[in-house]
């Protein structure tokens, strides 16, 4: 068992209210690392060490900063096992989806490398006669991260590589949940040769620190990953205070299948949309679609493939389901199968559960007076409903709250880049799984799924601010308004 440590401005600081909380293994709730419970003293002390940090170093050279990211990327793969053996140990990731996540950190290091050199503005022409107008990009300050348990190493990677990569500074308030893998990555920047302050970790509770940090008069910028309940309410927070924010949040996504999609490929693609890392996923398919004249095919395919969708040791390659990492969240996912099977719904596999494991669950004559119907589950749960037309498909698969990723698979291109152009959601995917991401595309959703995105060209909008300069030559006067 470790004795965590909040990280700031490059020194391990104990809680200013001297009280730790357990950060359980989700196998078997068995205590894996004590934790500071942070405080909004602890929150205040990393924003001020982290704005000094940024007036210390906002000036940094773009190659040292490049270089920052490129060495980070090769400590990553150095120590690999490291970071994987977090992910399996501390939120219950099978081996595959660990390593998963393990290599699309490394990747997004390497492309976020090259964002320094790209902080740029252009020359603007002027109205005036000899007026040289430019515009620069400049980084705005502190930038607060809030990270999930579900991709912790994803999201940390994602938030801090970018506002270390724009020159910024950054504070992290990682999820109880998950507190080691924020502490590996304080131990990865440091390594890497980031000065003291421009990486710092805050533990503790979001209900009640979140507010402090999200709400500091020193942050300008907030990144968050989380439920749609919290990311209106930091909304409401940064609206406030007009500061910039980028919200990844929950998702309901549908997985739309047309009659003359190739079965095989589509009944494996909504397997790994649900079920990789159990459902864990605000992209998971927990919606599926199924044209009414392959329906029962599809259905009777779909409902065995969960029997290739193990659960077990996380460390073997071919398990494909962990454990639930609370009793918080295993409640909520018991609690949606229960509602759906007590009112009629047909449970076509799974709904059975061992330990902290639930199986995965497919259902079928879902009904909108069901809790599963419209709720996110976040869980190993997905829904099986027909349709007749691409029209109906487009309706029911836009009737949500929600509107982070959808896919369609059918061999009609026109159909496809219909669904694609009306489908609300801010990524479609056709032919592929709903569950898709790489570090250069603007990553996010709409609705209750989110505002703004991610990703190394859109992360600069909230990163950066704007400024317009202007010169004017004195041969001609001072001219303008």
């Amino acid at each position: 068992m470790t004795n965590l440590a909040h990280w700031i401005g490059g020194t391990a600081v104990s809680p200013s209210g001297g009280t730790y909380f357990d950060d359980l293994n989700p196998i078997d709730d068995s205590v894996y690392s004590r934790v500071p419970a942070g405080t909004a003293d602890d929150v205040d002390r990393a924003v001020e060490e982290a704005h000094r940090a940024f007036l210390a170093h906002r000036d940094t050279p773009a190659a040292i900063r490049e270089g920052w990211l490129t060495k980070a990327a090769a400590i990553m793969e150095r120590d690999v096992a490291a970071f994987t053996d977090v992910l399996v140990d501390e939120i219950g990731s099978p081996i595959a989806k660990a390593g998963f996540e393990t290599r699309f950190a490394i990747g997004f290091l390497r492309a976020a490398a090259g964002v320094p050199r790209r902080v740029r503005g252009e020359t603007i022409p002027s109205d005036t006669p000899g007026r040289f107008s430019m515009s620069l990009r400049q980084p705005v300050g502190v930038v607060a991260g809030i990270t999930p348990f579900n991709v912790p190493l994803i999201k940390g990677i994602k938030q801090s590589a970018m506002a270390l990569a724009t020159g910024n500074a950054f504070v992290l308030l990682p999820s109880e949940a998950a507190p080691m893998v924020a502490h590996l990555l304080a131990d990865l920047w440091k390594n890497a040769g980031v000065p003291d302050g421009l990486f710092n970790v805050v533990y503790g509770n979001g209900a009640e620190i979140g507010d402090a940090l999200t709400g500091h008069p020193k942050v300008s910028a907030i990144t968050f990953t989380g439920s749609s309940r919290v990311g209106k309410h930091i909304a409401q927070i940064a609206a406030r205070d007009l500061k910039k924010y980028t919200l990844e949040l929950g998702g309901k996504s549908p997985l739309v299948v047309c009659a003359d999609a190739d079965l095989d490929k589509a009944v494996g693609a909504a397997l790994f949309s649900i079920f990789m890392y159990l459902g864990l996923v605000c992209l998971g398919a927990s919606r599926i679609y199924v044209e009414r004249p392959i329906f029962d095919k599809f259905a009777e395919a779909f409902a065995a493939a969960p029997a290739n969708a193990r659960a077990g040791n996380l460390r073997e390659p071919t398990t494909m389901l962990g454990p639930i990492i609370s009793e918080r969240q295993r409640e909520r996912v018991r609690r949606h199968i229960d509602d759906a099977r007590t009112k009629g719904a047909e449970v076509l596999a799974g709904g059975e559960w061992n330990g902290n494991f639930c199986s995965a669950t497919v259902l079928r004559g879902v009904t909108p007076d069901m809790t599963v119907f419209a709720e996110e589950t976040f869980g190993p749960v997905t829904s099986l409903y027909p349709f007749d037309t691409i029209e109906e498909a487009l309706e029911l698969a836009n009737d949500t709250e929600y509107g982070l990723s959808a896919s369609i698979f059918t061999r009609d291109i026109d159909k496809a880049l219909r669904f694609a152009q009306q489908a609300e959601a801010g990524m479609v995917h056709i032919n592929a799984p709903t569950l898709y991401d790489e570090p250069h595309v603007p990553f996010g959703g709409i609705k209750s799924s989110g505002f703004g995105r991610e990703g190394t060209e859109a992360d600069l909008d909230i990163m950066t601010e704007w400024k317009w300069v202007t010169i004017q030559s004195p041969v001609d006067g001072a001219g303008g308004h």
